[in-house]
């Protein structure tokens, strides 16, 4: 396989490699980050006056992490057979793990900007044997490499004939049924970061500025209004007082605006550069990033429910959002797939129909749960205008935002119940919920693995029942679940449900 050393071995014996030797370079790179480990030690040194230390020390540190790395990289090898990949690592305790080929769910492609700008990329198999302890990874082999040694595993999963990965491979060539599903230009990532204002980076930015304040190079914060008003009197503008504290208000609000939508912007560009979504044979395919690029399979099959995001300002111009809830999980940090991250229902709907699922029309009959549901908001608005009233009475004046904000919660509470909402179309559950940020999850019966019905003290004397639904993969989004309905409905929908063959 190019881009992976091979050891020299007996004629007739197996030939292990070694992860490519720029493996080396992302460890001089990971030393940044490991570095912040050895600043107390170093704060140390230089507080009891041993600063002629501190240089030995870091150089130390520095060159027992690219020893460790080394011995590592020494240690690591891997082979691919013709059915199944073996790799040995550990340098004191060794481990020799064998993955065949038919146990591999998904195999990902991930390029880091310093491993793009080396031509390595870092190979990931998912085996769904549950948690990340039992998946594997190489971390380091040439691009190339990468590819041809997922193709082979693709095509041996495919019942083609495996091809023998340890020649030059190229890579091979979309197949013919490979097409485009969905793609995002730089004007399209440049209106969904408008939409992506980010409250996160306000918060961010506003406390870099607090906390590095002494060592800016100039004297000014955007978001203390106090010095918007400076800038209003050395303009002359505080002769009139009111103009000038307009100025500031103006001033901060549109500093902290300008923050929200660049940050969105820049998020959603280095996420989603070059997002591409196409079907192949068996999988969905999708790649996107700036500086990470990711390179990620969904198998059609192993899809266990949709997901629709979308949000009360974006819904109006008609954007959405679809993730995928798979038995594969989406990257460490994220459990669903992210298949559109921005984009019409029009564009939506074909990628839906590939997986087998659709979105209910005008003429779905949705169903409410009960108004009960609020119970829980208007007992959080109570507290809140109780603990108000204290306030007030031990003569805190800002205690009367306590019954204002307890009013707010609780009319939040009752005009939110109306929108917990589900419908049974046959052979999927779809279930709606969210004010701000409404939801809507495509649930097929057949992914549904078990369906527990739940009541308590409260519901049980009303009559109802909550449905909670048992889905391989869980979601980071939502709970599947159907609150606050009438029992017997529940009880009918629940036998519709088991009854639904598996989904595979």
């Amino acid at each position: 396989m190019k881009g992976a050393a091979i050891l020299a071995a007996p004629e007739g014996e197996a030939r292990w490699q070694r992860l490519h030797p720029a493996t080396l370079a992302l460890a001089v790179v990971a030393l940044g980050p490991k570095s912040l480990n050895a600043l107390p030690a170093v704060a140390a040194l230089g507080f009891t006056g041993n600063w002629i230390w501190i240089v030995p020390a870091i150089g130390a540190f520095l060159l027992i992490s690219l020893l460790a790395a080394w011995f590592q990289w020494l240690r690591f090898r891997f082979l691919v057979g013709d059915d199944e990949v073996e790799i040995e690592s550990g340098v004191l305790a060794r481990q020799h793990r064998t993955i065949p080929f038919d146990r591999i769910q998904d195999v990902s492609i991930e390029q880091g900007l310093v491993a793009r700008a080396l031509g390595i990329a870092k190979v990931g198999f998912e085996t769904g044997a549950g948690g990340k302890e039992n998946d594997a990874a190489l971390n380091a082999i040439a691009l190339d490499a990468a590819q041809a040694l997922r193709t082979t595993i693709r095509a041996h999963r495919s019942g083609e004939a495996a091809a023998a990965v340890a020649a030059d491979i190229p890579d091979t060539p979309p197949a013919p049924e490979d097409r485009l599903l969905f793609a995002m230009s730089p004007g399209r990532l440049l209106t969904a970061g408008l939409f992506n204002f980010s409250l996160a980076a306000l918060a961010v930015v506003g406390a870099a500025m607090q906390f590095f304040d002494g060592l800016l190079p100039f004297d000014f914060n955007i978001f203390n209004p106090v010095d918007w008003i400076d800038i209003a009197e050395s303009y002359g503008l505080d002769r009139w007082l009111l103009a000038h504290r307009w100025v500031a208000g103006i001033g901060a609000a549109l500093s902290l605006l300008l923050i929200g939508f660049v940050s969105g912007i820049a998020m959603m560009v280095f996420a989603n550069w070059d997002f591409r979504l196409t079907r192949e044979p068996r999988a969905l395919r999708r790649t996107r990033g700036l500086t990470t690029r990711t390179d990620v399979a969904l198998p059609v099959r192993r899809v266990q429910a949709a997901i629709l995001v979308t949000g009360w300002f974006r819904r109006r111009f008609g954007w959405h959002e679809l993730r995928l809830q798979s038995l594969a999980s989406d990257g460490e940090k994220e459990r669903d797939h992210q298949v559109i991250p921005f984009g019409k229902l029009a564009e939506i709907d074909p990628v839906l129909d590939e997986v087998a699922m659709a979105r209910p029309g005008a003429e779905a009959a949705w169903q409410h749960s009960h108004r009960i549901v609020a119970l829980g908001g208007l007992i959080g608005a109570v507290c809140a205008a109780a603990g108000g009233l204290v306030a007030v009475s031990f003569g805190q004046p800002l205690g009367w935002l306590g019954p204002l904000a307890g009013l707010l919660i609780g009319a939040g509470s009752l005009f939110g119940a109306r929108f917990h909402r589900w419908t049974d179309l046959g052979e999927q559950v779809a279930i709606r919920r969210g004010i701000w940020k409404p939801k809507t999850t495509l649930l097929p019966h057949a992914s549904v693995q078990s369906v527990d019905l739940k009541s308590d003290f409260i519901l049980r004397p009303l009559g109802l029942a909550t449905l909670v639904f048992g889905v391989p993969g869980g979601s980071s989004l939502v709970s599947h679940e159907i609150p606050a309905i009438p029992t017997a409905t529940a009880q009918a929908l629940r036998a519709r449900i088991l009854a639904a063959r598996v989904r595979r």
